[in-house]
């Protein structure tokens, strides 16, 4: 991220989303929604001083530490890591933005004068050729599996939590360490938590085993505590990741093979697990210091609005749907948008990089071509026959057809029709026919069939 900040040929356009999306490859106009920060990042040096000086002790919960810390209402993202490395006011949680009534310390306290809080909302449009959507994941909430009683007690976490108990940029410095501060003594590990479920989600979310693993090894190497894996199997498909799932094993973590069927707090915070060992065939209860659900990875909540901007279908589990699972996997039926990582599927780091990679190589290549070439399997609308219903416009599934307002027509984008026929039979008036797959033709095609043969 540093090297894409540092790139002359890159711009970030951070706080910002994208709101609307038209025209064709080669020629999108994009129209992208940038939120007022508050600071001047000319200014800015990302010193900190504003977090220090702000009046909103109390904080609120810092997204980078999967709520295990909390942060002012002035602050640098990514606690100080952000990229570019410059500080921003929530407006959601500022005393001046919401009620007007703050000292503005972190307007005193500034040295170069950067916290602006007259800044408004920006519209910025662009023209681009190409589009790479890379949207990602969200993580499962555990909470729409009440057996699980997260939330229940703060010794039961999520995977994304341990990561920041376990990383040295971390609320404890990287020390695995239980809501008493203390080390815990018994830890148990639940994988498949909103994966491989029919009351959550089917798929699998093909990280979740390997991460497991990985925090079993944390757990062991930082604290030396009792650690229970409960599992229905281990999938290691990666290079070298059955040799560390070996390794694992060998350093003395108890495997459960089971999917953990409830996780009970009682009322002296004493925390059980409850599963069935289903390799011995009996049921098993263990009192535990820590539980560590390692959940599924989901498309991103606003996954329905971003496919209908940019014209990309979903597949059933709700990520973005490919053209070709094989052929073309990160394409989509859209020329010139594609797509990158973990919002097509759930995928692994090593399996990220190399269809992210691929993805900006089929965009460089497309852009360098300096012309595309289409299918010449198009429709087209007879204009003297179009009646101006608007019937195909709401069929089209490309939003290749527009309705001109002066000839009282409707027109097709040859750059956006996928020639799929929806509008050809649709239409009430006959108006519209696909090229190079009219009746006569088909008739033509059949007669020469039933003659040959």
């Amino acid at each position: 991220m540093m090297d894409a900040g540092r790139h002359p040929n890159i711009t970030l356009l951070t706080y910002s989303e994208v709101t609307e999306v038209s025209g064709y490859v080669g020629h999108f106009q994009v129209k992208v929604r940038q939120r007022p920060r508050y600071v001047n990042t000319d200014l800015c040096t990302g010193c900190g001083a504003c977090a220090e000086a702000c009046v909103f002790k109390r904080g609120v919960p810092n997204e980078y530490d999967a709520g295990l810390s909390r942060r002012r209402a002035a602050y640098i993202p990514n606690n100080g890591q952000a990229v570019p490395l410059k500080a921003v006011i929530d407006d959601q949680a500022c005393l001046f933005l919401t009620r007007g009534k703050c000292t503005k310390a972190c307007v005193e306290a500034c040295p170069t004068n950067a916290i602006d809080f007259t800044q408004k909302e920006q519209i910025i449009e662009l023209n681009v050729g190409t589009i790479l959507v890379a949207t990602g994941f969200e993580m499962f909430d555990p909470r729409r599996l009440p057996a699980y009683s997260y939330g229940k007690s703060p010794d039961i976490i999520d995977g994304l939590q341990f990561e920041r108990l376990s990383s040295a940029t971390g609320p404890t410095q990287g020390q695995i360490l239980t809501s008493k501060g203390e080390k815990p003594r018994r830890v148990a590990i639940i994988h498949c938590v909103g994966s491989r479920d029919e009351h959550a989600n089917r798929y699998c979310s093909r990280i979740c085993c390997m991460y497991a693993l990985k925090h079993a090894h944390l757990v062991r190497d930082k604290t030396g505590a009792e650690v229970f894996e409960f599992y229905m199997d281990i999938r290691a498909f990666g290079k070298d990741y059955e040799e560390f799932y070996q390794r694992v094993q060998e350093e003395g973590v108890y495997f459960v093979r089971g999917r953990g069927a409830e996780v009970v707090v009682h009322n002296d915070g004493r925390i059980q697990v409850k599963a069935e060992n289903t390799t011995l065939g009996i049921p098993v209860e263990i009192d535990v210091d820590m539980v560590i659900l390692e959940t599924a990875i989901e498309p991103a909540r606003d996954s329905d609005k971003v496919a209908a901007m940019f014209g990309v279908g979903r597949s059933a589990s709700g990520f973005f749907q490919e053209a070709h699972p094989k052929l073309r996997p990160f394409h989509t039926n859209t020329n010139g948008v594609f797509l990158a990582g973990t919002c097509q599927a759930p995928k692994d780091v090593p399996d990220t990089v190399a269809h992210a990679a691929a993805a900006a190589s089929e965009a460089l290549a497309l852009l360098s071509r300096g012309e595309v070439i289409i299918s010449p399997t198009t429709a087209v609308v007879d204009e003297e026959l179009c009646s101006g219903c608007k019937t195909c416009i709401a069929l089209c599934p490309y939003s290749a057809i527009t309705f001109d307002e002066t000839a009282r027509v409707a027109r097709v984008n040859e750059a956006l029709c996928k020639g799929c026929g929806t509008c050809v039979a649709a239409c009430p008036a006959e108006a519209i026919r696909a090229r190079h797959f009219a009746d006569e033709q088909i008739l033509a095609e059949l007669q020469a069939l039933l003659v040959s043969a």
